[in-house]
């Protein structure tokens, strides 16, 4: 049992990943007590970087929530598994995929713990699904529950994040508050100013330790996420054949696979099935692309014929050069690409405080 009155604002993460939320609501000035997460290796990721957070690894359905808590949190919060509310996942688009239904989870532990305000994340792909049937009754479910709710898509572009990624958020509380989301921010970071001050890496670079670039200017964004970090940590890039460094070095900034020479593409059976996100090279002067899993598409740094590195995709991210990552590369890459940039989520929570 788990006693909850260390802080007045007392939150619980369920679904938590690495900790994207968790990081932003700590940042807002909210104690994180508790968190719950099925990846074991998400949560040594989570253990690492959070461990004043007592976090729980378990299938969140065998979990009784009163059993473990005796006061009420200010506020719940988390993302249920999103994969299969995903346009872009045509496979696990169904009513029928069961982690489509997890959301369900999310309701029975507001519904078990009353919390002031619940903060419930997802993917866009969430607001079309089932025809808009899905979203309609997850609102209606709150409702019922005595929450007044607000619900929109943000860009974590708006919001000091160099990435134009979207994420859908309901927040709902008791308290029958009109919650307004936060306002924009006056100017979005670009690549460049995210990026710029790491060091330059070779395809396949495993190193973990480097000092950071000298010869550069370092923006306000990049001594944000340094965090009075002394150098750049988890160097590590994904290893290419050479086949595939070959193809990145047709592609200018902004571009895509269609630049590649056709001589160069001849194991693709059909091109027109490529996904224009496939073989992009970066923009220095924008907000990354939506970097999901990077290495699976095939990302491109925006000045080396190479992968992004586990730092440069951190960043992206917004998760400060502090933040170390446990597991393999390929367990990192997918937890960094699937993670609620902590930037945008400190500014969501700041908002809730706010009222």
């Amino acid at each position: 049992m788990y006693n909850l009155l260390r802080n007045k604002y007392l939150g619980i993460d369920i679904f938590s990943g690495i900790g994207g939320l968790s990081l932003g609501a700590l940042n807002a000035g909210i104690n994180v007590c508790l968190a719950i997460e099925k990846d074991k290796h998400a949560v040594k990721t989570f253990k690492k970087n959070h461990p004043k957070t007592d976090i729980i690894c378990a299938d969140i359905r065998d979990i009784e929530p009163t059993k473990l808590i005796k006061e009420t949190p200010f506020i719940i919060f988390g993302g249920p598994p999103c994969q299969g509310f995903s346009v872009s996942n045509r496979q696990t688009r169904t009513i029928d995929n069961e982690n489509n239904s997890l959301f369900h989870e999310f309701l029975r532990f507001v519904k078990e713990l009353s919390p002031t305000w619940f903060l419930f994340e997802n993917v866009e792909g969430i607001t079309s699904f089932n025809k808009g049937e899905t979203l309609k009754y997850i609102i209606e479910q709150f409702e019922e529950l005595g929450y007044k709710t607000s619900h929109t898509v943000l860009y974590a572009s708006d919001y000091g994040v160099p990435q134009h990624r979207n994420r859908f958020f309901i927040v709902g509380n008791k308290q029958n508050i009109e919650f307004e989301f936060p306002e924009k921010f006056e100017d979005m970071v670009t690549l460049e100013e995210a990026i710029n001050d790491l060091p330059l890496l070779d395809n396949g670079a495993n190193i973990d330790s480097l000092p950071y670039r000298k010869d550069v200017k370092v923006s306000s964004y990049a001594l944000l996420m340094r965090n009075n970090s002394p150098h750049s940590t988890q160097n590590y890039v994904s290893k290419n054949a050479d086949y595939i460094i070959e193809r990145y070095k047709y592609i200018q900034q902004g571009q895509n696979w269609r630049a590649i020479p056709e001589h160069l593409m001849s194991n693709y059976k059909n091109k027109n099935n490529c996904h224009s996100g496939i073989y992009k090279r970066l923009d220095l002067k924008k907000p990354s692309v939506v970097i999901s899993n990077y290495r699976k598409n095939m990302l491109i740094h925006p000045i080396q014929d190479r992968g992004l590195s586990v730092r440069e995709a951190a960043r992206i991210q917004s998760f400060p050069d502090n933040f170390i990552f446990e597991g393999t590369i390929h367990y990192i890459q997918q937890h960094i690409g699937n993670a609620v940039p902590p930037l945008l989520a400190e500014a969501i929570f700041k908002q809730i405080l706010r009222y």
